[in-house]
């Protein structure tokens, strides 16, 4: 059996059942515990599992964008808050798909502003404030999550320029590389970065590392990082080299 396709049978495994011993996951595949094993790191580098003592769980991937949007709440309205206050009024707003977008979307009430998405829960969130013109993206609509993605979306973002744009991600690697669980969002969240002067990742303390296997960018794409905790020494060398300003939300910007 190739490689590829243990993978996916190793991740289909733990997404259907839950966390898996190495011995279970060898007799499911027909396989030996040492190639289980090799499979299991490489899938944890990829950011898709995590190893346990003696066997794996999967990471939570791509989900539904209601379950998502009730994790880590507090967190996400401190660092859309933060975010938010970098935003002056007569000025464009970009915001990428995720729910601390969505928080951030909840800050921007009773401003004067352009906001530009292909997130269909922000453009709920503002349709009906009338200080806000809002430019919703074309695209296929991603049901699950719901987002707009494909070449249409690419090149609407490539007739339109935003002042800021306000970036989300799966995870932030040691290297300060931005990664994405979801392929196909990737081309979506290039295609913003050139449509924007700035660009602000939001990213909670459980972005770090956090998952994904695709990369958006690199830190030297990136203007700045808000964050509501301190992100590991080795990621915030790699940002601060690339130039990054690194804001913790709660703390004064000096």
């Amino acid at each position: 059996m190739l490689a590829e396709r243990r993978h996916q049978l190793i991740l289909r495994a733990l997404r259907s059942g839950g966390p898996a011993a190495v011995t279970d996951l060898s007799e499911q595949l027909g396989v030996s515990p040492a190639t289980i094993r090799r499979d299991l790191v490489k899938l944890e580098e990829d950011g898709l599992l995590t190893r346990v003592h003696g066997g794996a769980v999967a990471d939570e991937g791509d989900q539904p964008f209601a379950e998502v949007a009730e994790v880590r709440v507090t967190e996400k309205d401190a660092i859309a808050e933060r975010a938010a206050a970098m935003v002056s009024d007569g000025q464009s707003v970009l915001l990428d798909i995720g729910t601390t977008a969505f928080r951030l979307a909840r800050q921007l009430h009773g401003r004067r502003l352009t906001v530009i998405t292909s997130n269909l829960v922000v453009y709920e969130e503002l349709a009906d404030d009338e200080g806000i013109e809002l430019v919703l993206l074309g695209g296929m609509l991603r049901r699950e999550y719901r987002s707009l993605v494909g070449f249409l979306t690419e090149d609407n973002l490539r007739q339109l320029h935003a002042d800021w744009l306000f970036l989300g991600t799966s995870g932030v690697r040691p290297g300060g590389q931005v990664m994405d669980t979801t392929v196909v969002e990737v081309p979506v969240k290039r295609a913003m970065i050139k449509a924007s002067d700035k660009v602000v990742l939001l990213a909670d303390a459980a972005k770090f590392p956090g998952t994904g296997m695709a990369k958006v960018c690199g830190p030297e794409d990136l203007d700045v990082v808000v964050t509501n905790a301190p992100a590991d020494p080795a990621t915030r060398s790699s940002l601060e080299e690339a130039g990054v300003e690194v804001v913790e939300a709660g703390k004064v910007r000096e």
